[in-house]
C-alpha cells in the first residue's frame, strides 16, 4: 500500500505521524512524507522519503500557526504530492481541513492522528463538563465552518461529501458520527481517563496513547545545556510556551517567578516570536526540536496545555503547572485538573506565583497523580505505534474505495509541477538548519 503522510510541520503533530509511517514502513508498505521544507531532517531522521509542500505549491500550508487560513494551498499541494505517489490512503493531523478534502476529491481514505483529547462533541454524555472557555458545541461548529469554508474556496461546495449530512447544521444536532474532521478514522493520543467522566466518544475515533517519537538530542547542546544549568544549581522547572491566542505575554510572570526565588527555568521559546527574559532572571532560554531530555532534568513542567509538553511531562511522571489559553488548552488542562496530576496557575490576579510554583513542587499527592497517569500512557506509548498502524490497515481493507494501483485515473483540473513519475516515492532532501521546527 502507498501511504502519504501529510501533518502538520510543527513538531507535536509532525512526530507523533513520523512513529506511526516508521511502523508502517516496517511492515513494508511504502510511505512517504509532504510537509514543510523544515520538516526534511526529521523525516531522514525517522528513514522516511520526503517531499516539500513548497515544491507543490503549498508554502505555509502545514504550518499549525495558519491552519484556518491555509486550507486551500494545503488541498492543492496534497493531491498534487497524492497523485504524484499513487497515494492508497492519507495520514493527516487533526486540523488538516485540506487534507481532509483532498481524500474526498482522491477518492481514498484518510486517517487523522488527533491531541490527546478530543476537541469535538461527543457521541453521548460529558453532561455537566465544565465549559473551559468555549464550549465543545461552539468549538465544533467554529471547526466546521472553517472546514465549509475552505471546501468552498476549492470549488467543492456542490459535490456531496463521503460523509452526506457533515455539515454546520449536522453539527450543531449534534451528530458526530457524519463528522468529516474525523476522517475514515481519529487517533487520539491522550487516555480515556483525560475525556469527561461518562462521555462516548464517536465510533470513529480510537485511543492509541502518545505515539511518542522526537529526533535524537545533540550531545554538545545537552553538554552545553547541563553546564548552564550547573552554573545556577538550583532545581529545574521546564517551561514550555504555546501560543498565547492573545492571552498576553507570560515574561512578567516568568521574570518574576524565577528572579532571586529557589528555582531556574528552562524556557522553551517554542512558537513565541518575542522572548523577554530578564538579564538577572534564573532563565535558560532554548528553542530545540526536542523536550525529552529537558524533562528529564525537571521536576516540574509550566505549559500551557498543549499536547505534546504536557504528555511529554507525564510520560516522565512529571506533575505540571497549566495556564490555558486558546486551541485544546483549556480543555486538555481541565483533564489534568480533574485527574489531580496539575495545579492551575493563573495568568493575571496572583503576584505570588513563586509561592505557587513552591506549592506544586512540594505537593506529593500531586506528584503521585502525575506518576499514576504517565504509567499508564507509558503502558500504551510501548504499543501505540502498534495499535495506531492496525487501525490505518483496518480503515484501508474496510473503505469502500479502490486502492490507486486499480483506479481509473482521475481527471484532476490540478496540475502538478516536476518532471518526477507516478508511482515514484516522494523524495529529496533539503538541507535545512533542525532548529527551525518547533514542538507545539
Amino acid at each position: 500500500m502507498n501511504i502519504l503522510l501529510c501533518p502538520l510541520s510543527d513538531g507535536g503533530y509532525l512526530y507523533p505521524t513520523l512513529a506511526v509511517g516508521r511502523e508502517l514502513r516496517r511492515r513494508g508498505h511504502r510511505v512517504s512524507v509532504l510537509g514543510r521544507a523544515t520538516a526534511a531532517p526529521f523525516a531522514a531522521e525517522a528513514g522516511l522519503p520526503f517531499a516539500a509542500a513548497e515544491e507543490f505549491g503549498g508554502e505555509r500550508a502545514f504550518s499549525a500557526a495558519r491552519w484556518g487560513v491555509m486550507g486551500l494551498g494545503q488541498y492543492r499541494a496534497t493531491v498534487r504530492a497524492a497523485r504524484q505517489a499513487r497515494a492508497d490512503l492519507l495520514v493527516t493531523s487533526v486540523l488538516c481541513n485540506g487534507a481532509l478534502l483532498a481524500a474526498e476529491t482522491l477518492d481514498v481514505p484518510v486517517v487523522v492522528i488527533g491531541l490527546s483529547i478530543h476537541l469535538w462533541t461527543y457521541r453521548s454524555g460529558g453532561e455537566g463538563e465544565p465549559q473551559y472557555g468555549r464550549s465543545r458545541e461552539n468549538r465544533t461548529l467554529e471547526t466546521m465552518a472553517l472546514y465549509d469554508a475552505t471546501r468552498e474556496e476549492a470549488g467543492l461546495s456542490a459535490r456531496p461529501s463521503r460523509w452526506p449530512r457533515a455539515t454546520v447544521a449536522a453539527a450543531a444536532a449534534g451528530g458526530p458520527e457524519d463528522s468529516p474532521l474525523l476522517g475514515d478514522a481519529l487517533l487520539l493520543r491522550g487516555d480515556p481517563e483525560l475525556e469527561h467522566p461518562g462521555a462516548e466518544l464517536p465510533p470513529r475515533v480510537h485511543q492509541v496513547g502518545p505515539l511518542s517519537w522526537e529526533p535524537a538530542a545533540d550531545p554538545g547542546e545537552l553538554a552545553a545545556v547541563d553546564a548552564a544549568l550547573a552554573r545556577s544549581g538550583k532545581p529545574v522547572v521546564y517551561v514550555h510556551l504555546g501560543r498565547f491566542f492573545g492571552g498576553g505575554t507570560p515574561w512578567p510572570r516568568l521574570n518574576a517567578t524565577f528572579t532571586g526565588g529557589r528555582y531556574q527555568a528552562v524556557v522553551e521559546q517554542g512558537r513565541t516570536a518575542e522572548p523577554c527574559p530578564a538579564p538577572d532572571a534564573d532563565i535558560l532560554l532554548v528553542r530545540k526540536p526536542w523536550l525529552g531530555p529537558l524533562v528529564d532534568r525537571a521536576g516540574l513542567v509550566l505549559t500551557a496545555g498543549t499536547s505534546a509538553p504536557v504528555l511529554g511531562a507525564l510520560l516522565r511522571g512529571r506533575p505540571l503547572g497549566v495556564t490555558p489559553n486558546g486551541s485544546e488548552q483549556p480543555v486538555l488542562a481541565g483533564a489534568l485538573l480533574r485527574a489531580g496530576a496539575a495545579v492551575h496557575l493563573p495568568r493575571t490576579g496572583e503576584p505570588d506565583q513563586a509561592g505557587l510554583v513552591d506549592a506544586a513542587w512540594r505537593d506529593h499527592r500531586l506528584r503521585s497523580h502525575a506518576q499514576r497517569l504517565g504509567r499508564r500512557l507509558a503502558d500504551a506509548a510501548a504499543d501505540g505505534p502498534r495499535r495506531a498502524a492496525d487501525l490505518v490497515e483496518q480503515t484501508a481493507r474496510t473503505s469502500d474505495r479502490q486502492p490507486a494501483t486499480s483506479r481509473e485515473n482521475h481527471g484532476y483540473s490540478i496540475s502538478r509541477p516536476g518532471p518526477r513519475g507516478r508511482g515514484e516515492p516522494l523524495g529529496g532532501r533539503a538541507a535545512v538548519d533542525r532548529s527551525a521546527l518547533r514542538l507545539s
